[in-house]
């Protein structure tokens, strides 16, 4: 039997703590979300002044990339080159820049959606948080 690594509460609280940092020395408004690597939520995070829409769509690019174990880039790239089709694939709905995958000893652990600012820095605010822990 192998051993599987999972992402902690602690672990959640770190990554968000920095997430948030981020986002806020750069005075962005969004919305982080961390899922584990089954795609379940366990942690939301809307800042002030941060769009409604914003509060879905974080997870589902977090959800997106735990699951395709990539960033969620991959898959907007994907139709963006004219395979339209894989907008028909299951369970993917956050095909859109900003969902990281949070990857440590190359075993993929979860992941970190944002949304609400340009999709790069939706990544760059995920990338700190990842950080945070190591990955």
């Amino acid at each position: 039997m192998q051993t599987k690594q999972v992402l902690t509460l602690e672990d959640v609280k770190k990554i968000a703590a920095a997430a948030e940092t981020e986002a806020i020395l750069n005075k962005w408004c969004v919305t982080i979300a961390i899922v584990d690597d089954g795609g379940h939520l366990l942690w939301l995070q809307r800042l002030d002044g941060a769009a409604p829409i914003s509060s879905h769509i974080a997870p589902a690019k977090a959800k997106t990339a735990a699951l395709g174990r990539r960033e969620s880039k991959v898959y907007e790239d994907i139709i963006n080159n004219g395979r339209f089709s894989f907008i028909t694939a299951p369970t993917l709905e956050g095909m859109l820049e900003g969902g990281v995958p949070i990857v440590i000893n190359g075993q993929c652990l979860g992941a970190v959606g944002v949304s609400g600012v340009k999709s790069t820095e939706d990544v760059q605010i995920a990338k700190a948080g990842i950080t945070a822990i190591g990955g």
